[in-house]
């Protein structure tokens, strides 16, 4: 006997990420996640860092060191994510005044001059990504965050004017999650970039 076709959408399973800090002691674990193209292009998370110029004379290896270096000096750069003991995400956030590139932009120059942290990148391994683990970074990027003293976090993610956008063009977020994480736009300068907020007082 056939059994009618059920028109009601699979649910995702749920992912239950352990994200911690990166630390010295986690580095290969991000070298594992990043690959030898260094994540997108040998960026190794530099671009929101340093100029444009210096960004691409050092891609690759200097782009490495320089991550590297700041993570061997304790700061701690961002949030990697493990499913099942793999490394498989990655979320690099810090006070604004970390990135420089954010301090130059126009379009995402400061909306107010309250002391935020900010959310600039992510990168997914290919076999987990379109599964939410960028909700999950998110949330655990306002909780580590918070307890750090933040009371807004902030993210500049892409709003693309044609679906499905690549993934190599979606690096710093789709708005969607950052509403599923609990952001709010709060300011819009180009139709396709959204400046989100979380705060602390809502959350």
């Amino acid at each position: 006997m056939n059994r009618p076709k059920s028109n009601a959408k699979k649910k995702k399973p749920s992912v239950k990420l352990k994200v911690f800090p990166l630390t010295p002691g986690r580095w290969a674990d991000l070298e594992e996640l990043f690959g030898k193209r260094g994540a997108c292009g040998g960026c190794w998370c530099m671009y929101w860092r340093i100029t444009r110029a210096r960004f691409e004379k050092q891609k690759g290896s200097g782009n490495k060191a320089a991550l590297k270096k700041i993570v061997k000096s304790k700061v701690e750069p961002g949030l990697i994510a493990y499913l099942d003991g793999e490394p498989v995400g990655w979320c690099a956030l810090e006070p604004r005044e970390s990135y420089s590139v954010l301090e130059r932009s126009r379009i995402l120059k400061p909306v107010d001059d309250r002391p935020v942290w900010s959310v600039v990148c992510f990168f997914i391994s290919k076999s987990h990504r379109r599964r939410g683990l960028s909700v999950e970074l998110l949330r655990a990027a306002t909780r580590y965050a918070k307890k750090r003293g933040a009371k807004i976090v902030e993210g500049y993610p892409v709003e693309p004017k044609k679906k499905p956008m690549p993934d190599a063009f979606a690096w710093t977020g789709l708005s969607n999650a950052f509403q599923k994480a609990g952001f709010t736009e709060v300011a819009r300068r180009s139709p396709t970039r959204p400046i989100m907020r979380w705060s602390s007082e809502r959350g």
